[in-house]
């Protein structure tokens, strides 16, 4: 009756239950961090379809530069 339960398969035992319970904390937690880089690429993207602050540019004759199509440029 003691053959059945030795040291090295009681250490076997608990080393394969650590391995299973250190592989599935390490399995969530990369879950987690891809769902948090989910979250902000989607945060990101519907904040940059928000921009008001976008004008059209258009080539000034006479100096070459772009300017705001509706701006006062002076050429200089």
């Amino acid at each position: 009756m003691l053959g059945l339960f030795s040291l090295p398969k009681i250490l076997f035992t608990i080393a394969v239950i650590v391995a299973v319970w250190y592989g599935f904390k390490w399995f969530n937690r990369r879950s987690q961090v891809q769902q948090h880089r989910a979250d902000e690429v989607g945060r990101g993207a519907a904040s940059a379809a928000k921009a008001p602050d976008v004008e059209e540019m258009v080539l000034c004759p006479d100096c070459g530069a772009y300017v705001a199509k509706g701006g006062g440029h002076r050429c200089t």
